[in-house]
């Protein structure tokens, strides 16, 4: 389906019929946690149906079977082997289980950016305290699009001390993608390590993971991917397995098993199944289509207002640079204050980000969007500006 155009709404309003977002507003805060589509929550459904049903004997049964199957289409899906794969609940599991296993010496150093996760800084800050490591928080302007500048702040910052080098593919913030392949190969010209958060890349942008050449990333699969809540995916490069501790308690793997990381008990199997059904509505569109969509509705309102006085977009002007997040501000009216108003006076849902010391708005469409609902961002936006 790549030949699909992304302003076809013939055709996507076929997609769009197939969710089942809220009537009470206008959702344009998917960036959360992705919808899964109508196909996917019954699937999910059914899953939940035969857990509960067989109980004990599915679980002791069957449940082994159906993991590996699940592990074996992520394996397809993101071009690496299933044994490197570990379905995780978020990124944030991920990533805990990648730094506060890693095989850091007391002195070590991370390289992060101010504009990497939330989370993720907490995470970081946790391990550099408990180890007795460093980190160094890097300043990537918003509105630096210079690859080559980029590459080059990132050089700068590394020390002798430096062990890992963590690159967020696609910022939460502004939805700035970066060049993760680039900062991946300086990291091991330099011997370094790279960890890629991924969260908001897979299935927003089409990739595989050896493009990207990190040895270990974190990913949501209820972002983009479209699975039920509460599953993610790590990585590790299977000659690295060995060297990640496992953050919860489990003896019985190989130190070479990457499921010697994934002992946190029982765990709900229902919507691990259904990533196998997200993962083939998303084969069915075809993930070169699927971005280009995004990106086209995320161009559809920030065209709309990213010239207009007194507005700032903090979302690159390339859009090669962004796909669907994008953020903005208005002079004169804080970004909590825009976010209310959108919802009290236009059933406009969107969400608080900050950008260095600034609040700004995220605007997250969906491929359930409409395009008129982001034609009703952008005049309010525009009717809230500032005169000149």
């Amino acid at each position: 389906m790549n030949d699909i155009l992304p302003d076809d709404e013939s055709y996507w309003s076929t997609i769009r019929a197939q969710y089942s977002p809220s009537r009470d507003f206008i959702n344009l805060e998917n960036g959360y946690f992705g919808m899964p589509a109508d196909p996917v929550r019954a699937a999910l459904k059914r899953y939940q149906d035969e857990v509960d049903r067989d109980n004990a004997f599915f679980l002791r049964t069957r449940w082994s079977a159906r993991l590996a199957h699940v592990k074996s289409l992520l394996a397809e899906f993101t071009g690496v082997a299933p044994d490197e794969l570990l379905i995780t609940r978020s990124a944030v599991e991920s990533l805990n289980i990648l730094l506060q296993g890693y095989p850091f010496d007391a002195g070590d150093a991370i390289l992060m950016a101010q504009h990497d996760y939330d989370f993720s800084h907490d995470v970081v800050r946790m391990t550099v305290a408990r180890k007795g490591l460093e980190v160094v928080e890097l300043d990537v302007p918003y509105d630096l699009e210079d690859e080559d500048a980029i590459v080059a702040l990132y050089a700068d910052a590394i020390t002798p001390r430096t062990r890992v080098l963590l690159i967020t593919h696609v910022v939460h913030r502004t939805g700035r993608i970066m060049p993760v392949a680039r900062l991946a190969a300086l990291a091991r010209e330099r011997g370094i390590d790279a960890i890629v958060d991924g969260a908001h890349a897979l299935a927003q942008l089409e990739y595989t993971l050896p493009q990207l050449g990190a040895p270990f990333a974190a990913f949501n699969l209820h972002k983009w991917v479209g699975a039920p809540l509460g599953t993610g995916l790590l990585y590790i490069d299977r000659e690295r397995i060995a060297d990640i501790a496992p953050l919860y308690g489990d003896v019985s793997f190989a130190r070479t098993n990457i499921d010697k990381l994934g002992q946190v008990g029982t765990v709900p199997p229902a919507p691990i199944m259904a990533v196998e059904d997200a993962l083939a509505f998303h084969a069915a569109i075809g993930g070169k289509a699927k971005e280009a969509r995004l990106r086209w509705l995320a161009r559809r309102w920030m065209d709309q207002v990213r010239d207009v006085p007194g507005v700032r977009v903090y979302t690159p002007r390339d859009p090669r640079l962004h796909c669907g997040l994008g953020a903005f501000g208005i002079d004169g009216v804080p970004a909590a204050e825009v976010v209310r108003r959108l919802m009290d006076e236009h059933r406009i849902f969107t969400v608080v980000r900050r950008v260095g010391d600034v609040d700004v708005v995220r605007v997250t469409p969906h491929l359930y969007t409409r395009p008129e609902d982001l034609d009703a961002l952008a005049a309010a936006v525009r009717q809230w500006a500032p005169p000149r």
